[in-house]
């Protein structure tokens, strides 16, 4: 090989190695962007995230929700699938696990007779009709007249669920890059340094919630399956009982 030819070889490959060093350096000295490629809220500040998450939330057709919700001293596992139409899932208070089932404005509870029992014997929200044994098992229609519709009803309202959900108390701030179970990457904002709620988005993709910390000890929250469409479907005659029909009238 012509010694001319040799040098130029060298050079390049010098000069590769220079460059590849280069990176390397900069990359151990903190040279890399946290927000390289992702979708760039994490340098908005804390509000305009909350702005933009929340929009997201809005406009997702579809949603999972998992977690624990404290509300009035009581506290509920949730275990929701949520969409404009209608939702479906389970609540689990105070050791009794109950499905519900929502579909248009039509409401569907279903639990066994235990859970009757207990919601006669001074639950104060089922107005339940005599003959726990009937209902054992069956997705009862609830009537919107009736307690039981306006206080289950709102678990499956993806809207409400989430209006009442989505807010952080006091001054926000954004906490740093996190990354969730899945591996998520993710920005934290805090509401008043935590005391007031912290809510982890996402930073691939879409600005989806992916967790929430309630203020005040009030529970903690999972969003999954963020626009992923299922569906609801009215139960069989053969496994309903219309509760509605055996309310007294008083």
């Amino acid at each position: 090989m012509p010694q001319g030819r040799t040098r130029r070889s060298l050079l390049v490959t010098a000069s590769c190695a220079l460059a590849v060093t280069g990176a390397m350096v900069l990359s151990g000295c903190g040279g890399d962007d946290p927000d390289a490629g992702t979708n760039g809220v994490g340098k908005l500040p804390a509000a305009k995230i909350q702005a933009r998450t929340r929009a997201a939330a809005d406009a997702a057709p579809a949603v999972r929700l998992s977690g624990t919700v404290v509300t009035s001293g009581r506290t509920y596992r949730l275990d929701m699938r949520l969409k404009a139409d209608g939702g479906t899932g389970s609540v689990t208070s105070e050791g009794a696990t109950f499905k519900l089932l929502r579909i248009g404005r039509e409401l569907y509870l279903k639990a066994d007779a235990g859970f009757w029992s207990h919601a006669d014997g001074g639950d104060g929200g089922t107005g339940k009709p005599d003959g726990t044994g009937k209902l054992d098992g069956k997705y009862v229609k609830v009537p919107r007249r009736d307690p039981a519709y306006k206080k289950f009803s709102g678990f499956t309202d993806k809207d409400v669920l989430l209006d009442g959900l989505l807010t952080l108390h006091g001054a926000l701030a954004t906490e740093g890059h996190h990354a969730d179970q899945s591996g998520t990457r993710t920005i934290r904002i805090t509401g008043d340094g935590g005391a007031g709620g912290t809510l982890d988005v996402s930073l691939q993709g879409t600005p989806y919630p992916l967790r929430l910390v309630r203020a005040g000890d009030a529970g903690t929250l999972r969003f999954s399956d963020w626009g992923r469409n299922f569906t609801v479907e009215k139960p069989a005659g053969s496994e309903t009982v219309d509760y509605g029909r055996q309310l007294p009238t008083s």
